[in-house]
């Protein structure tokens, strides 16, 4: 074969090989392949900074509250709620409580606290100074001994910073004969929201603390929504625009009472009970809130 010919055949050879890289490269680096699938959640970013759960624990309550990464936990259920909500706060990737409150010694707001003093670090413990025979408060005490923790005993007006907000001390009892009446009373500032947990405050508690009100963005209804408690006045004054309600279903006490309901109605806040929606979620960023429930397994019962 003559030198031309060959080198003709060459560049042909050259050509060929040159188009079929220039294919190759496109389909492959250019074009995705139909095989391989790109995977997106429809998760929506939340980008607010709290986040208040308030845990469906049947007839009892368990509040979590999440600051800026900052943990608080007020009371902790039933003694048979222990367990699960430990098992819950640790799937939320939680470690450390910066603050935890047990509100008063009732078997329903602090049974289950021994097992969280025992699984998690807690920085400062709250309870008043009102000791009770129950076995549940002498469990709590056991449990503190046993993580060399003290009980430290909150001030009226005392202020926690908590992430970007702050928890105030509303009220702490010292009546021996009413636990409810007893009952520590919280207030959470976050920017310009404001939020009031009332534990099992009775109507005489309301009336030693609405002079402190002009209006709160949420309430935790006090004592289930029972009707020794929110009192119209205190209602009327502090006009929650949500209303929730920690109650178990077909509790032996009918909680809530019909007559409660009735005032939360009148003054149109927005009813909110774990007994009917689960677990009840707020978040904010300190100027919007927004509710949504969800089911979770933290109801021993």
């Amino acid at each position: 074969m003559k030198e031309y010919q060959i080198k003709r055949l060459l560049s042909i050879i050259i050509l060929f090989l040159l188009i079929v890289v220039s294919l190759y490269y496109k389909e492959n680096i250019y074009t995705p392949k139909v095989n391989i699938k790109t995977t997106i959640q429809n998760k929506e970013i939340v980008d607010q900074n709290l986040i208040v759960y308030f845990i469906d624990v049947g007839e009892a309550d368990s509040i979590l509250i999440n600051s800026n990464n900052e943990y608080a936990l007020i009371d902790a259920g039933n003694t048979i709620d222990g367990n699960k909500l430990k098992k819950y706060f640790k799937s939320l990737g939680i470690t450390n409580f910066k603050y935890v409150f047990g509100t008063h010694a009732h078997e329903d707001h602090i049974g289950g606290m021994s097992n969280i003093i025992y699984n998690f670090n807690i920085e400062k413990y709250f309870m008043n100074n009102v000791p009770s025979d129950y076995k549940s408060y002498h469990n709590v005490l056991k449990a503190l001994n046993k993580r060399n923790l003290e009980i430290t005993h909150p001030n009226n007006d005392e202020e926690l910073p908590l992430g970007e907000g702050v928890i105030k001390v509303i009220y702490n009892g010292n009546d021996e004969e009413d636990l409810n009446a007893s009952s520590i009373v919280l207030e959470l500032t976050y920017k310009n929201t404001k939020y009031l947990f009332t534990a099992d405050s009775t109507k005489e508690v309301e009336e030693k603390i609405i002079d402190k009100y002009d209006k709160v963005n949420v309430l935790k209804v006090s004592h289930h929504g029972s009707n020794d408690a929110s009192s119209a006045n205190f209602l009327v004054k502090i006009h929650p625009e949500y209303a929730i309600i920690s109650v178990g279903k077909n509790n032996d006490y009918h909680h809530p009472h019909q007559v409660t309901l009735n005032k939360l109605e009148r003054i149109g806040s927005k009813v909110y009970r774990t007994d009917l929606e689960g677990t009840i979620i707020l978040t904010s960023d300190g100027e919007n809130i927004k509710i949504e429930s969800e089911k979770t397994d933290t109801n021993g019962e």
